[in-house]
């Protein structure tokens, strides 16, 4: 056998040794299996340091690339770049999902100018495909400098608990996964990176193929759960049973966001009471990066309001807090798919508005019985319109909460609301999901043409 021969050789055998590069692509891929792209291409006389590939999930295709620390500690080279380049090409062409498993200690620093320029094109790559097809990213190791940018330019970023997601080093950082699900960077930390694989699974499951395509369907069980004192419980009594996938579960801690299927179709679901503070940043971030993926994809939007609004100290003031509602409210309303809220609990002023009124274009707005929809906060109501009847109550807080009740009871009753045309319909909370059901039925041949322009300029 000559010399080349030998090489050729050596170089088959490497191309399909075993690797934690190549055993995350079983994880994520049908019964484990791919077509590799581009084996055998070459970084200087090591192997590119990534492996491009293509397959199903959960029968629907799929491209992804998952990076080899084992060479050269999947260093980014131009080779490197080139391949995944290929994979978002390709995706653009036949609008397929994209899967990105990341685990690199950043660029290659023998050409650290070639693989700048890489990293460079390898982000207007896949921002030109946001919101045409879903991009989730896999932490599944480290992911520092540009690569954290890349991955975090995807549509969700899942970790691994191992995983490490930065763009520069911080020592006083002990728990990097942690730390990137309580700032919001990724939306779940796993165990392991293969839970991080089954998840992404998981979430390209769930969203459909891209942006003309739709929702996907499902055989589904009816729900089990009966109830709805709070996020959770709301979820469980209305959507198909199991089918929901919380995101962001440890960022914006006040509301719950989930992917869940209603009749075996794929909505998103939106609450503000996963806990009884008001909503934050943090929250108001969560919600609108949510809308925002949700109206990509065309995915309807369920939002559940009960909260008595947003967060209003000298704190929130000093950080600009209203930014961040703005940009709630500007998700909201320029959101073009499917959006239907109900009010199960409060709705008081700017909440309302952002989450429910008219001027955030819900399509249908629904409240139960027990709501209260009021421009005001009733304790604010009573403090400006009945001061006088507090004077000389022995018990100046009961006397405060007796006068908001009943405030409630003649200003901002569900009945009044839909009496003004706030709300569309009162309804029992037992005959949430038959209405939900029905409104997204009847909707399903929404239409709607903006303005002509470049992009929208929401506070960010």
């Amino acid at each position: 056998m000559s010399d080349k021969m030998k090489t050729l050789a050596e170089l088959s055998a490497a191309a399909s040794r075993d690797s934690e590069a190549r055993n995350r692509l079983t994880y994520l891929f049908d019964e484990g299996k791919f077509t590799e792209l581009d084996p055998y291409a070459m970084s200087g006389e090591d192997l590119s340091g990534v492996i491009t590939a293509f397959g199903y999930v959960e029968q629907n295709p799929v491209y992804a690339f998952s990076q080899d620390i084992s060479v050269k500690k999947g260093a980014m080279t131009e080779a490197h770049a080139k391949k995944i380049s290929k994979v978002y090409s390709l995706a653009a062409k036949t609008g397929v999902p994209v899967v990105g498993i990341y685990d690199s200690f950043g660029a290659d620093v023998t050409d650290p100018s070639s693989a700048l320029t890489a990293y460079g094109y390898l982000l207007s790559k896949v921002s030109n495909l946001s919101g045409v097809v879903p991009q989730i990213a896999v932490v599944a190791g480290t992911c520092a400098g540009c690569a954290a940018m890349l991955a975090e330019s995807a549509d969700l970023t899942v970790i691994a608990k191992q995983g490490e997601l930065y763009v520069a080093p911080n020592a006083d950082i002990k728990d990097l996964a942690e730390n990137a699900v309580k700032n919001g960077t990724a939306c779940a930390v796993c165990e392991s990176d293969k839970e991080a694989c089954e998840l992404a699974k998981e979430l390209i499951a769930k969203l459909p193929q891209n942006n003309l395509s739709p929702v996907p369907m499902y055989e589904f069980e009816e729900p089990a759960f009966e109830g709805a004192d709070d996020a959770q419980s709301s979820v469980k009594s209305v959507f198909d049973a199991n089918s929901a996938t919380e995101l962001y579960a440890d960022y914006g801690k006040a509301s719950y966001t989930a992917l869940a299927t209603l009749g075996g179709a794929t909505v998103g679901v939106v609450a503000t009471n996963k806990t009884e503070d008001k909503l934050s940043s943090g929250d108001c971030s969560k919600i609108a990066r949510f809308v925002r993926l949700c109206d990509a994809f065309a995915v309807p939007v369920v939002t559940f309001v009960d909260t008595q609004g947003f967060e209003a100290n000298d704190t929130t003031e000093m950080q600009g807090a209203v930014k961040d509602m703005t940009k709630l409210a500007s998700a909201y309303a320029e959101a073009t798919t499917i959006k239907l809220s109900v009010v199960t609990g409060k709705a008081y002023g700017p909440a309302f508005v952002a989450l429910a009124g008219r001027g955030a274009n819900a399509d249908l707005v629904y409240a139960t019985e027990n709501a209260a929809i009021s421009a005001l906060d009733p304790l604010t109501a009573v403090e400006f319109m009945q001061h006088d009847q507090l004077k000389g109550a022995s018990d100046l807080t009961a006397k405060r909460n007796e006068l908001a009740q009943q405030y409630i009871k003649e200003n901002a009753s569900a009945v009044l609301a839909a009496a003004n045309g706030c709300v569309d319909s009162v309804i029992a909370a037992g005959d949430i999901r038959k209405t939900l059901l029905d409104s997204i039925e009847i909707m399903a041949g929404k239409r709607v043409t903006n303005l002509p322009k470049k992009h929208s300029n929401i506070q960010l």
